[in-house]
């Protein structure tokens, strides 16, 4: 017989739609729709990131990779983050750890394949295309993994972090570093405007695609809220779980260690 436990994560297995952006679909849509936007913008994606948050995404990054605590050589799983925006800054670290960087959308892999050639990184980086909720990894194959802005655009949060718990070892670090739906109070107003009208209008102006940034700006507010997020990390097997606010709560780090 299911325990109750057991009961609650196959229902949550189990829904009938999921969200995308302001609206509910079909769990089985969402990752072509989510695809549909993210390969309208691969080209343009690390620069829309520099526009929309005035280059502060790079010190949130920096902050995150530093909290990584490698031993040397290492070997990182970098989930969802096919440009290599941060599997870059890891394979700097002085422990020069192998990274894997795994992403479901082929042409952000590519983007990031091609900067890392321009940059001559032809050693210590794997590319591999993979969906987040069905890793392509053994059991216990990674020391850490980080997700930078990923983790709301999956269908179901709660499998990719079982599927992280799974790929890392025991005592794995990972670092999950996104949008928060909650931010500081005497923010709200000012955010909300800044994220509903200059986001998209950036979105539309640099990249033609307004609809894109529309969805990013919605998704984040469906996005858990950083407690909420702490009990999914909780429930799929992480412990020592740590939430730090950067930029009054407009994005937030979540460390914690595979238990």
């Amino acid at each position: 017989m299911a325990t109750n436990d057991q009961a609650s994560k196959a229902s949550a297995h189990e829904e009938t739609t999921v969200p995308f952006g302001e609206h509910d679909v079909d769990p089985a849509d969402k990752p072509a729709l989510v695809g549909e936007i993210f390969t309208r913008v691969a080209d343009r994606y690390d620069l829309m990131n520099d526009l929309m948050s005035a280059g502060v995404h790079r010190l949130w990054k920096r902050s995150m990779v530093a909290a990584l605590e490698l031993e040397p050589h290492a070997h990182v799983l970098d989930l969802a983050g096919g440009t290599g925006d941060i599997a870059f800054r890891t394979h700097a670290l002085p422990a020069t750890p192998s990274v894997t960087v795994c992403d479901i959308n082929g042409a952000m892999l590519a983007e990031g394949r091609n900067r890392a050639w321009n940059r001559g990184l032809v050693r210590g980086l794997t590319w591999t295309c993979g969906d987040a909720e069905a890793l392509p990894f053994e059991d216990a194959s990674f020391d850490a993994c980080t997700m930078a802005f990923g983790l709301r655009n999956v269908t179901h949060i709660d499998r990719a972090l079982e599927e992280i718990a799974r790929v890392l070892r025991p005592g794995g670090r990972f670092l999950c570093l996104e949008f928060s739906p909650r931010v500081s109070p005497g923010l709200e107003a000012v955010y909300d405007t800044f994220s509903y009208r200059v986001i998209p209008a950036i979105g539309q102006a640099v990249t033609g695609d307004r609809a894109a940034y529309d969805y990013l700006v919605e998704s984040i507010r469906r996005f858990p809220d950083p407690d909420r997020l702490v009990e999914m990390m909780a429930d799929a097997g992480f412990a020592g779980i740590r939430i730090h606010p950067y930029s009054g709560g407009i994005a937030v780090l979540h460390a914690a260690w595979r238990i």
